[in-house]
């Protein structure tokens, strides 16, 4: 089995497919990981989100969860990151503190 490259030596995109309510990041057109999502026009929660471990340590978890969260941002939904992945990551990135669920005003019950 061949270790993979980084991802600047590779073609890496992330990309929504909406029919199985989840994100995945693709490296060279592969799968290499997801990030499970329920939306609706008031909130996005992210409840599970993985790469494969042959992936790992190459910044795929941080682009995947980038790209979630700045997809949240363009539609103006909070976030509730039940996923310890996206929710470790929001902490670790104030700029996007913003999102959570908790700090928004805006939804109501």
């Amino acid at each position: 089995m061949s270790t993979p490259t980084a991802p600047a030596d590779n073609h890496v995109e992330v990309v929504d497919v909406p029919e199985a309510s989840r994100f995945e990041i693709r490296v060279d057109g592969k799968t290499v990981g997801l990030a499970d999502y329920l939306r609706t026009d008031q909130l996005v929660v992210y409840p599970h989100t993985e790469v494969d471990e042959a992936y790992n340590g190459l910044g795929l978890g941080s682009t995947l969860a980038r790209a979630v969260l700045d997809d949240a941002r363009r539609r103006d939904l909070p976030v509730l990151a039940t996923c310890p992945f996206i929710s470790g990551w929001m902490m670790r990135h104030p700029e996007y503190r913003d999102l959570a669920y908790q700090n928004r005003s805006k939804v109501t019950d």
